[in-house]
């Protein structure tokens, strides 16, 4: 019998929750090179978890355009995970996005004794909708406050001041992709990286539970760029 509150550390959930900007801005090479990115990223995430016995990584998808929805609604484990490519399709509803992610934060669905869940969110443009209450959505639910997050900026047409808020942490900066190399140095880093950040409980809390880590124990990459790749 487990001395740990909350219960043994044996296959506690991370939820690593994927939102993706699918509005048409995102067509042709860029879609192409984000489904490539997230496809190849899949297998060094089952080698992550592997390295974190402790964690059991649940993978899905959030796709938002001229409306949002689940691309992977049930949470699935890293190594039954799949990728099925995403598709292009209207506006930038970001803010419809946070708000379904916001109802999967609560306790329940999300079990109480789970590691902190990962977001990632992955934009070219601009939200054209009311995002900032999405954003509030998901800071009013305990699991949101506490979430490692990640952003990555597609683009110098990306709002990075909207990714900046999205990670609440001024000492942290979206990822800037402006190349296909530099998106699957982005998708590659943040899937893993943030796996590793987020497998691990915070100090006195093994119920994963107490209060919010004000600074999220990793930093974001310099991604090089070479003068062969394409610039978007």
């Amino acid at each position: 019998m487990s001395d740990i509150p909350g219960g043994p550390m044996a296959n506690r959930p991370v939820h690593f929750i994927w939102l993706l900007d699918c509005s048409y801005s995102m067509q042709g090479d860029k879609i192409a090179r984000l489904n490539y990115a997230i496809r190849e990223a899949v297998p060094e995430m089952r080698a992550v978890a592997h390295d974190n016995p402790a964690a059991q990584l649940l993978l899905r998808t959030v796709t938002f355009s001229t409306t949002a929805q689940w691309h992977h609604r049930t949470p699935v484990p890293v190594d039954d995970f799949t990728w099925q490519d995403v598709q292009v399709d209207g506006m930038t509803n970001l803010g419809e996005a946070l708000h379904l992610v916001a109802r999967e934060l609560q306790s329940p669905p999300m079990p109480q004794r789970a590691l902190k869940p990962v977001l990632a969110l992955v934009s070219d443009g601009g939200p054209t909708d009311d995002w900032r209450e999405g954003l509030k959505a998901v800071d009013a639910t305990p699991w949101g406050r506490k979430a490692v997050r990640v952003a990555i900026a597609i683009g110098s047409d990306a709002d990075r001041g909207v990714l900046q808020e999205f990670l609440g942490n001024p000492e942290l900066q979206p990822l800037d992709a402006n190349s296909p190399k530099q998106l699957a140095a982005a998708i590659r880093w943040a899937s893993t990286a943030a796996v590793k950040a987020a497998s691990q409980p915070v100090a006195g809390d093994a119920s994963g539970t107490a209060a919010t880590m004000v600074k999220q124990p990793y930093a974001p990459p310099v991604l090089d760029d070479d003068d062969d790749d394409d610039v978007w």
